[in-house]
């Protein structure tokens, strides 16, 4: 899925750079000896979700040492205990996406073949959702949701502040070792686990830590559980797919005629605002996955139709692009609905940058990203440029985080369980070049291509192919 050349100078920049602490945090344990059964405290019915328990697991604050303290996360679980296929925890993405809130519309509008089967079961995320998110108001409003989004490094030193000295808690691995609480908790042996985005890598790491407690896995838009090229927080990967899939999206009838990559090409080079106008792709696939709709649900009437919006642009006209940019601006999420702190803190700690990882100086990573913005290939990043992927969120918020414990490493081959992977060949994204490395470390998986689909197949698909993949998955 990654270009060769591009791969293999990352690679060698980062070790050369960072001093290999990425291989040294692979080798620690993810989580300390399991305690006793938990147990989940207060149950009640779910506000406003009918047929589902709520409840509080108390997890400790760091798996690896527990003594440091807890936290108290929700928890939320159908009624239907005596589920004929048993349990299925269903993970959100993000980082920074609640769980519990999602429950009633997975089952009863999004997968109601799966609720006849199986018991769903949900979880927000430490430094999520109503009772915990992590609040960083800079962050919040600058940012919200987005990944690629810059915000400034006044935001991130206010969110920094905010989290202090717990910000190495709120990597994947301690959700993961949250997530094995909360199955020792409903006393399952094992359970099916499914994940969307960064769901999907949630999932994926679940399943290398713990395999003997995991029946079968669903991979849905898929962010993959290892990196080996350290180019996931550059999103290459992403930059890259936005030539195929444009191109891909004007050869409907009717075919625009052009070369919608080329009109990329030529804004990213000539327009100051390339990583704004990338992170606006990203948005608008949620609301029209075809890219060519004037008229998408959720936008103003006639202010769709991205491709021939950049088109026009490059023609001397950017009316339509700068409105549409406008309306996919980032930024303002109720911190309840999505957090940009646990964000942060999640991504700083999981991540492989151009410096290394959390545990490098701050104070020697500058230099690193320089050294990456001289040398890395036009090619790696085409139809946008170097600056646009040193200049992404997911680098400028990590490049002053302050230093904290990288998260413990999975294995690169996942177990040998049924795996099912879905992506969309239109999600940018999580683009399906990503789905297809995940492929090549699932010794039992398969992959399900959903044409024309953008991202979150299992939550936003407009046909039926990738759900229905899902259903004869799970319930065959």
């Amino acid at each position: 899925m990654r270009s060769r050349l591009s791969a293999a100078l990352v690679a060698g920049l980062t070790m050369t750079l960072a001093g290999g602490t990425a291989t040294a945090a692979s080798a620690r344990s993810p989580m300390a000896a399991p305690a006793p059964r938990p147990g989940l405290a207060s149950p009640h019915p779910c506000e406003g979700q009918p047929g589902f328990t709520c409840a509080t697991l108390r997890v400790p604050l760091d798996h690896r040492n527990p003594a440091r303290g807890t936290l108290d996360l929700q928890v939320g679980m159908s009624d239907d205990i005596k589920a004929p296929k048993g349990t299925l925890l269903f993970l959100t993405g993000g980082p920074g996406q609640p769980g519990v809130p999602f429950l009633t519309r997975l089952t009863r509008q999004r997968l109601p073949e799966l609720a006849k089967n199986y018991r769903f079961v949900m979880i927000d995320q430490r430094g999520t959702g109503q009772f915990g998110a992590i609040d960083c108001p800079k962050m919040q409003a600058q940012v919200g949701s987005s990944d690629i989004a810059p915000p400034t490094r006044d935001a991130v030193a206010e969110c920094a502040g905010v989290v202090g000295d717990r910000r190495s808690y709120y990597t994947t691995e301690q959700t993961v070792g949250d997530l094995d609480m909360f199955r020792r908790a409903l006393g399952v042996p094992k359970w099916v686990v499914d994940g969307v985005s960064y769901g999907s890598f949630t999932a994926a790491n679940y399943a290398s830590f713990f395999p003997g407690h995991v029946s079968k896995v669903v991979l849905d838009s898929v962010l993959p559980h290892k990196d080996p090229n350290h180019e996931q927080m550059l999103y290459t990967t992403g930059q890259r797919a936005v030539a195929r899939v444009l191109r891909d999206a004007c050869k409907t009838a009717p075919a625009c005629g052009y070369d919608p990559a080329q009109d990329v090409a030529y804004l990213a080079r000539h327009r100051k605002d390339a990583v704004l106008m990338w992170d606006m792709l990203v948005s608008y696939e949620f609301v029209d996955p075809s890219y060519r709709d004037p008229n998408p649900a959720g936008l103003p009437a006639g202010s769709g139709d991205v491709v021939g919006a950049m088109h026009a642009a490059r023609l001397g006209d950017p009316a339509r692009l700068d409105n549409i940019m406008k309306l996919m601006a980032p930024g303002g999420d109720p911190v309840a609905s999505f957090s940009a702190g646990l964000h942060e803190a999640t991504i700083c700690g999981d991540g492989v940058f151009p410096w290394g990882t959390s545990e490098t100086p701050v104070a020697r990573r500058p230099a690193a990203l320089e050294y990456t913005r001289r040398h890395l290939p036009a090619s790696a990043t085409w139809p946008f440029t170097t600056a646009t992927a040193v200049g992404d969120g997911f680098i400028q918020e990590c490049l002053t985080w302050p230093v904290a414990r990288h998260t413990a490493e999975p294995k690169t081959k996942l177990p040998p369980v049924p795996i099912l992977i879905v992506n969309g060949d239109h999600d940018l994204s999580t683009p399906m070049e990503w789905a297809k490395e995940e492929l090549a470390n699932a010794p039992r998986g398969e992959l399900v291509i959903v044409k024309g689909a953008s991202h979150s197949i299992q939550n936003r698909e407009r046909g039926t192919q990738g759900r229905e993949a899902v259903y004869a998955f799970l319930n065959t």
